[in-house]
């Protein structure tokens, strides 16, 4: 009986660290659930009961073992995601003892996040490229890719001194946006609006925002609502950050800034520029993610198909912004399955990176600015259309998430 219980409590005890190191990280509820179960079938354990939400995880082995543990979110890490995920499939395999596995995870969790000079950079990256994403000139892009280098500097030596994301948020939002305020007012720059766009791409909280998705769509209603309301949180952080800066320029200036739109350069509008833009900008934001370098290439491929198919719809078609992101989600998604079959990973990964550059951050910066601006009859049209693109890419995740799954396990039994 006594070894029955040390069985059960070193099982428990493994199922519950993998678990751990997944939410911590970034993966979705379903996933981590599933590897918890999966670890504990293995080993002979079927009385372990879990349940996770999106910052806890409480688990029962019968009569004879519970814990409860409170998890926060550190940060997407989805290297750590992967590595879990693939030594589940090992131990369900037979190839992992209990002992191993202990080791295994404690190596997982020492796994160090991406290099300093390696997360900047691909911040700085992302930045320039998006900002051509969006229709910024050459030097526009120039002046975001710096902006966003100096953002992630800072933002990256807040985070080690303990900041809250509250904090954090709006006083990068703030930096950036003062960062592009003062390009504009030097000539380092000739649209203001791309700048500021591509500048504040980092913030953008693309891992909490898909996940709620994936989590609303798998019926984890709680943990989806969550980890939406943190994304919406961090929008709204980001808006204020950029809302009062205006208003303080405003001040300085005795006039608010005046931004005419979002122009379209003929620099960077042609399909090839974008196609680089959509692949650079994903692989640097994938940096920031902690994506397995060796998969950087595939969300690279997965995003820009997704991009292109965008703009086939928004240019060949005529359609409109929102019914083109509707259809790019779908094809997002479902280049993500396949590529999740053929790398035998997440098909988080490639998804949350997928849709990256559909998330309708610019529609959030130009509501902020027309408010400010007191257009407020061009700031209700601006956010429905936000809205509108949210709720599309929403629609777009639950609709292929869940019609294509049984495809792809017939597709895995019959290979």
């Amino acid at each position: 009986m006594d070894q029955k219980d040390d069985l059960l409590t070193d099982v428990m005890q493994v199922a519950t660290e993998a678990g751990h190191i997944m939410l911590e990280n970034g993966a979705e509820i379903f996933r981590v659930e599933e590897t918890m179960e999966r670890i504990t079938r293995h080993y002979g354990i079927d009385t372990g009961h879990f349940f996770v939400l999106s910052n806890g995880i409480l688990t029962s082995g019968g009569n004879r073992y519970s814990n409860v543990e409170f998890i926060p979110f550190k940060g997407a890490q989805l290297e750590k995601v992967v590595a879990v995920n693939r030594l589940s499939r090992e131990i369900e395999k037979g190839g992992c003892s209990i002992q191993d596995a202990r080791e295994r995870l404690a190596d997982i969790r020492n796994m160090k996040s991406k290099p300093f000079l390696e997360q900047v950079m691909g911040s700085a990256v992302g930045s320039g490229a998006f900002c051509a994403i969006f229709g910024g000139s050459l030097l526009d892009c120039a002046a975001s890719f710096v902006t966003g280098l100096l953002l992630y500097v800072f933002v990256l030596l807040v985070s080690r001194r303990g900041m809250s994301k509250i904090v954090t948020n709006i006083l990068g939002s703030i930096l950036a946006t003062s960062l592009s305020v003062v390009f504009m007012n030097i000539g380092f720059g000739e649209h203001p609006g791309n700048m500021i766009i591509g500048s504040l791409i980092p913030l953008i909280p693309g891992v909490p925002f898909t996940n709620g998705i994936r989590d609303l769509a798998n019926e984890d209603y709680i943990a989806g609502s969550t980890r939406m309301i943190d994304a919406l949180t961090v929008f709204f952080c980001i808006a204020a950050g950029v809302a009062l800066t205006f208003l303080v320029d405003g001040r300085i200036e005795r006039g608010i800034i005046v931004l005419d739109g979002m122009k379209t350069s003929v620099e960077t509008a042609g399909w090839c520029i974008q196609a680089i833009s959509a692949f650079l900008g994903t692989v640097g934001f994938a940096v920031l993610y902690g994506v397995p370098r060796r998969e950087y290439i595939h969300v690279g491929i997965c995003s820009t198909i997704g991009w292109m198919a965008y703009l086939v719809m928004l240019r060949l078609a005529n359609a409109t912004v929102i019914e083109s992101t509707f259809v790019a989600t779908l094809v997002v998604v479902l280049v993500s399955r396949f590529m999740a079959v053929d790398r035998k990973c997440p098909v988080i990964v490639f998804q949350i990176c997928g849709v990256f550059p559909l998330i309708p951050g610019a529609g959030i910066f130009w509501t902020v600015y027309y408010i400010v601006n007191k257009e407020l009859s061009v700031a209700l049209t601006t956010g429905f259309t936000a809205l509108g693109m949210a709720v599309a890419i929403v629609l777009g995740i639950i609709f292929m998430t869940s019609l294509p799954g049984r495809m792809f396990k017939i597709s895995r039994k019959k290979a």
